[in-house]
């Protein structure tokens, strides 16, 4: 399990990436439940869903944070004009 502080440093990219690759292999899991097959750990299902919103979250902050700083740049730039 990738704590936030891990994450933090990383691209966008990369953290959509690892996005993709954990709901890849979650819809896996899933469909080896509902085939009857046995899932080898049931409780990464789990792991994988709480990884999933940490990347959205830290993602999420991102997008505030770009859009913080827009109406921070437009503000002064009015103030200067």
């Amino acid at each position: 399990m990738i704590k936030p502080h891990e994450l933090r440093p990383m691209s966008e990219k990369e953290i959509q990436q690892r996005i993709k690759d954990n709901l890849e292999a979650l819809d896996k899991m899933k469909f080896q439940k509902a085939v009857g097959g046995d899932v080898k750990n049931p409780v990464q299902a789990r792991f994988l869903k709480k990884e999933i919103a940490r990347m959205r979250t830290i993602l999420h902050e991102r997008e505030i944070a770009k859009a913080k700083n827009k109406t921070a740049d437009s503000s002064d730039k009015s103030e200067v004009a």
